[in-house]
């Protein structure tokens, strides 16, 4: 039994990746923020400062926005390469996939880091910061690169 797409939904669903990338980079740079904010709790001196930050809830907002962009990234990386192969009858091997790939890897190390954090070790701490500024390196190249084969696809329409 031979299953055929719709050509209609072949050539958009191309898209979607790249739609959501850019969102969850825009998600990645607020949780940074918000991540910046639950340092600066950590490390302000004034009592009456640090309990109004505490308010704002940055702690929360930033774990939820961590699980989600978690989610979302590891979705976005398997219905590419889906898409991808769906479209091509094959995945091209090359710097954007192996960095995707290494960006999936990245996050989730950086998520399974979180039980360590919550009771106080700083050395996971740490290199989740580290994991996640890679990430974050790693997410711009990804959207000029993506960018790139997003104009490639449009050109060959």
């Amino acid at each position: 039994m031979n299953f055929e797409i719709p050509e209609s939904i072949k050539v958009w669903s191309q898209f979607l990746h790249p739609f959501l990338m850019w969102v969850l980079l825009a998600i990645a740079l607020y949780s940074l923020y918000l991540g910046w904010q639950i340092r600066r709790i950590r490390t302000v001196e004034d009592k009456e400062v640090r309990k109004e930050l505490v308010k704002k809830n940055y702690g929360q907002k930033h774990h939820q926005l961590g699980s989600a962009l978690l989610a979302f990234m590891v979705i976005g990386a398997i219905a590419a390469m889906g898409v991808t192969y769906l479209n091509n009858e094959k995945l091209f091997f090359g710097s954007h996939l192996l960095t995707g790939l290494g960006m999936t890897a990245l996050i989730a190390t950086s998520a399974s880091l979180v039980p360590f954090m919550l009771k106080g070790n700083e050395v996971a701490r740490y290199t989740h910061i580290t994991l996640n500024i890679v990430l974050l390196g790693l997410f711009g190249w990804q959207a000029i690169t993506g960018m790139q084969i997003v104009f490639k696809i449009v050109s060959e329409m």
